[in-house]
């Protein structure tokens, strides 16, 4: 495949092609011995066939051969002189195709005819010379065709070998990295993080037992020790993951709302427009986007209620999540980790995402991924 920055279409290739020899074969054609008359007008109309027909050869590559070499034959036997051209370009396409036991024996049989053919149609003692100049004429030119085929058949193969291996060793090489550095962050974090969620929980515990107010900053590092613990587990599990795992899609937000339902959250799911497949990445980001904001809801809102719209539009998937918790009309500007992480994967599909307190109380979450273009 063509990859610069002016890439011909292979097909506009194959018809210019295509077109060059058929007018070759009938300059040639019709610029020496040839006929009159009717056999005129069938041989022009081969030469222009077997020219034409090239324009398929990618797509059926033996077809051309048969069709060429028919032509071949038909036009020879009509009296003109015109070398196979065709013939020889659809032998050249159909081994480059990996047809060469088909190409080897269709060009034997294509010989053994058109050497017959020069013979019934020369007379005096020189036509068998003419025949048999003729077909080592003929057969030179197959051997250069099936060469030049298998040469370059061999030269694509060879550089798709190499294509996928660099790929495997660049995978390879990744999932290496990613296995290091989920070691790293194991070894060097893990276990401070537990330390730290274990010590503020008992100090938790033990004030609550002796009756103490828990001071707010003590709670906060319990909380935030929870998150951390959470956060390291999935990016942990994310890095590890050798993509065998399906990844969660729109399929498992149902299970999804299940289990917070199983939290004691009154969630409910409504989806609208009619359900259509949407691209993968679309399907993941949508799940990632109801799984935030139901957790944002379950720890940080005390809310009861929690609704999840899913509309199926033509061209876009839209989501909707809205709770009935506490939020402020005034929000503080920066943003929590979630709704960051929620804002970059809507942006990297193209698509929008919108979050606000309601003015009858609670949150809402809104977002619009194109289902164009993404993968």
């Amino acid at each position: 495949m063509n990859k610069g920055r002016f890439a011909v279409p292979a097909a506009v290739t194959d018809w210019v092609t295509a077109v060059g020899v058929a007018a070759l074969l009938l300059g040639t054609g019709l610029s020496g011995p040839h006929p009159a008359g009717g056999h005129q007008l069938v041989g022009t109309a081969l030469l222009a066939a077997g020219g034409l027909a090239l324009a398929a050869r990618r797509r059926a590559p033996l077809a051309v051969l048969a069709v060429t070499g028919l032509c071949a034959v038909g036009y020879l036997g009509a009296g003109f002189e015109a070398l196979s051209v065709p013939y020889l370009i659809a032998v050249y396409g159909a081994v480059r195709a990996g047809r060469r036991t088909a190409a080897l024996a269709a060009s034997a049989g294509l010989l053994a005819v058109l050497h017959l053919t020069a013979l019934l149609l020369r007379e005096g003692s020189a036509r068998e010379v003419v025949a048999q100049a003729r077909s080592t004429l003929e057969l030179a030119w197959l051997i250069a065709a099936f060469a030049a085929g298998e040469a370059v058949r061999q030269a694509e193969r060879r550089a798709d070998e190499a294509e996928r291996t660099r790929e495997e060793t660049a995978r390879r090489r990744a999932d290496e990295e990613r296995l290091r550095i989920a070691r790293e962050l194991h070894d060097s974090l893990t276990h401070q993080i537990s330390v730290i969620k274990v010590q503020s929980e008992v100090a938790v515990h033990v004030a609550r037992r002796r009756g103490e107010q828990v001071p707010e900053a003590l709670l906060a590092i319990q909380e935030a020790g929870r998150e951390a613990s959470r956060e390291l587990r999935a990016t942990l599990e994310a890095l590890r993951d050798d993509g065998t795992t399906p990844p969660h899609g729109l399929e498992h937000i149902p299970d999804l709302m299940q289990r917070f339902q199983g939290l004691g959250l009154a969630a409910t799911l409504t989806v609208e427009g009619r359900p259509h497949a949407v691209p993968a990445a679309v399907g993941r980001t949508a799940y990632r986007i109801v799984q935030e904001s139901l957790t944002n809801v379950a720890r940080h809102a005390a809310a009861t209620t929690a609704s999840v719209r899913i509309d199926y539009r033509p061209d876009a998937l839209a989501i909707r999540v809205d709770d009935d918790g506490k939020a402020t009309l005034h929000p503080v500007p920066t943003s929590g980790l979630g709704l960051l992480g929620m804002r970059e994967r809507v942006t990297a599909l193209g698509g929008r995402l919108h979050t606000e307190p309601r003015s009858t109380g609670g949150f809402t979450v809104q977002a619009e991924l194109p289902t164009t273009g993404a993968s």
